[in-house]
């Protein structure tokens, strides 16, 4: 019955994870509380699993990331970049080859998104579609996970999981031959020919510093001097080349939704369009009409030079998702306002500033120059296009790649375990003040800490039940028609077509046991089985919910 009751939470939480509309950290905690409430993990068990040292690992990497990130190093080498006139080849050969790179030693995403900023940049300097360049930097920050223990989650549950069977941890290279292997073979495909199948959402030639993302939705005011007062909709085609669509308009609280050609517009009318920015630009000047949110309460600036506007992108684990401006009073908490959205594929009729955010809108915002970028930080979102390249100190730089190496050295060396080691580089991280204390907690994705201490305990019950070792006996039926590597390439693939659909460390803390149980009843050593889950745990290419790195790019690459 107990087999029969985690098979049941588990198919719950597989379907509830396709589904979506869930955050999968909700998810897990959904399926803590029915196997508490089954009987199957005592209550007073129930939160053990936070206290597991993958947890810990995951958490403080991702604050050792953070400090990376703020140390100015991808920002050194990304100005080298910028200097040279390179082929689009090389462009994207040197680009994936830090990417993965950096994704070795710190958060998949982390690394991903410094590098975004400089490839708008680059593709708009160059004219090439950013698209060309985003997926397959997406794809070499998975790549590039592989490659180290503390590459990527999955890594860290496979080697707590080998520890607590068979006595030993996967030391912080053992991971590299596979990985390197994997990550050489994949960025050679990508390099030589895999980004030529990337749809050009932004043909080669145009550009001149748009970038590629789908047109805006933003709202313009009819002034006293507008050219549109009193005019019927059908004039909006003096002020534009067609490239303007007008969705609806608003007056004294009442909307009409595409309003017809005969519709006059009035003094304060608010009008929805949607648009190209510079399409949108031009409409305005030649309408001599103004920006709706332009109008909102900000706090007062002297100078009209420390105003600027800048584009970011929604990431997953975004305060901000699922919110509306409005609800969150974004320009009096967080001095800025919100002037026009982006949303792929989707028609937005609402007022702007009542539409809830989603992952991978693109966001057009208004704020102090000097306050912006940190109140993006805070939200969750990153800034785009024309972000500026902040060059850090080399003393920071060689301050945090020294406390970096000093916690490599310690877990070689065999001195602390990983989770010991990158603690200790936090700390020092935030004592030498690569990165302020209030942003110790900001930079750990709590979504993901909260999902594998709430998620490990259902991998924990499907070993104890049987439920495991159920599934390993019909996989090992086909050892009589065929041969073993043919069953450790099954588990490989099965494990990568469920990362497409939940997350990774999910998947790896539901598979482990399985291919423990496989590798047991073939009698053979069991770590080719586990590495094939951690591999396939980061093999999340065919979906973008499959990795937040997928997700990330789909914005701002169209």
């Amino acid at each position: 019955m107990e087999k029969e009751i985690v098979f049941g939470i588990l198919l719950l939480a597989i379907g509830l994870f396709a589904w979506g509309k869930l955050r999968y950290d909700l998810v897990a905690i959904i399926c803590l509380l029915l196997l508490v409430i089954s009987g199957l993990v005592p209550a007073n068990e129930a939160f053990l699993g936070f206290s597991h040292p993958a947890v810990i690992t995951v958490a403080m990497i991702l604050v050792v990331s953070h400090g990376l990130s703020k140390s100015g190093l991808i920002e050194w080498i990304a100005k080298w970049m910028m200097e040279k006139e390179l082929s689009f080849s090389l462009q994207l050969a040197l680009l994936c080859l830090m990417v993965s790179l950096a994704s070795a030693f710190m958060n998949n995403v982390g690394a991903l998104a410094m590098t975004i900023p400089l490839v708008i940049h680059i593709a708009n300097k160059s004219g090439h579609s950013p698209s060309s360049y985003l997926m397959p930097i997406a794809f070499a920050s998975l790549l590039g996970g592989m490659t180290t223990l503390i590459g990527t989650p999955p890594n860290i549950i496979i080697s707590t999981f080998r520890s607590s069977h068979s006595g030993g941890e996967f030391s912080m290279f053992d991971f590299s031959p596979v990985g390197l292997g994997l990550t050489f073979i994949g960025l050679l495909f990508i390099i030589l020919g895999g980004w030529r199948l990337v749809p050009k959402r932004l043909p080669e030639g145009e550009g001149n510093g748009k970038f590629n993302i789908e047109d805006y939705i933003t709202e313009v005011v009819v002034t006293k001097d507008s050219k549109l007062k009193e005019e019927p909709r059908s004039a909006i085609m003096e002020f534009t080349k067609g490239n303007i669509q007008v969705l609806n308009t608003i007056r004294a609280s009442q909307m009409t939704f595409a309003p017809g050609r005969k519709f006059i517009f009035k003094e304060n009318d608010i009008i929805t369009i949607q648009g190209d920015p510079t399409d949108i630009q031009e409409f305005i000047d030649a309408s001599n009409t103004k920006l709706a949110g332009k109008e909102k309460d900000a706090p007062k600036i002297k100078n009209s030079e420390d105003i600027i506007l800048t584009e970011a992108v929604v990431m997953g684990n975004s305060k901000i998702v699922g919110r509306t401006a409005s609800s969150m009073n974004l320009s009096y908490r967080y001095g800025m306002n919100l002037l026009a959205i982006s949303r792929r594929n989707q028609k937005i009729r609402k007022r702007i500033d009542q539409v809830s955010f989603q992952e991978g809108d693109v966001l057009l915002v208004q704020g102090e120059n000097d306050k912006i970028d940190e109140a993006l930080d805070n939200l969750g979102c990153l800034p785009l296009a024309d972000r500026g390249i902040n060059l850090g100190q080399p003393k920071k730089i060689l301050l945090t790649l020294s406390i970096f190496g000093l916690s490599l050295f310690l877990i070689v060396s065999g001195f602390l375990p990983v989770e010991l080691a990158f603690t200790l580089a936090a700390i020092l991280t935030v004592l030498f003040k690569i990165i302020p204390l209030r942003e110790l907690y900001t930079s750990i994705d709590w979504p993901v800490i909260i999902l594998l201490g709430a998620f490990l305990p259902l991998g924990t019950a499907l070993e104890t039940s049987g439920g495991a070792s159920w599934i390993a006996e019909k996989i090992l039926q086909l050892q009589e028609n065929f041969p073993p590597w043919f069953l450790l390439g099954l588990v490989l693939v099965v494990t990568m077509f469920l990362s497409d659909i939940i997350n990774n460390a999910a998947t790896v803390v539901l598979m482990a046991p399985i291919a423990m149980s496989v590798a047991s009843g073939l009698g053979v050593n069991a770590d080719p089985f586990l590495m094939a889950v951690a591999v396939g745990g980061s093999c999340a290419f065919l979906t973008p919910i499959g990795h937040q790195s997928n997700a990330l790019v789909m914005g701002p690459g169209g």
